[in-house]
């Protein structure tokens, strides 16, 4: 099983699914597809219109990981429920606390 994130020099590029129009906002744990690739499991109140559900998902990322919102963008995927986030931040303490959060 591979892991849901790829390390980056600056922080991490983080492989998510996104369910929108959830009852609750939370990270659900990694699941993996069946070509192999892990992402992490994420269901979001928000809408998916005009960025919403996206913009959800980066502050449920940034709070999960005691990060500042900024520190958290969509930068593949923004209209697909299989997404990438860019992480900035030190990517040791980010796999750690993604580790964590991912069991």
């Amino acid at each position: 099983m591979s892991a849901p994130f790829r390390t980056r020099e600056n922080g991490i590029d983080l492989f998510v699914r996104l369910t929108p129009k959830s009852s609750v906002d939370r990270l659900e744990g990694v699941e993996t597809s069946a070509d192999g690739h892990s992402h992490l499991k994420a269901r979001v109140r928000a809408v998916p219109e005009k960025g919403a559900a996206n913009a959800a998902l980066e502050r449920l990322v940034a709070k999960t990981l005691a990060i500042p919102a900024s520190a958290v963008s969509v930068i593949a995927g923004g209209t697909a429920r299989l997404k990438t986030l860019r992480v900035a931040g030190d990517p040791e303490l980010l796999v750690q606390r993604v580790e964590e959060h991912s069991r």
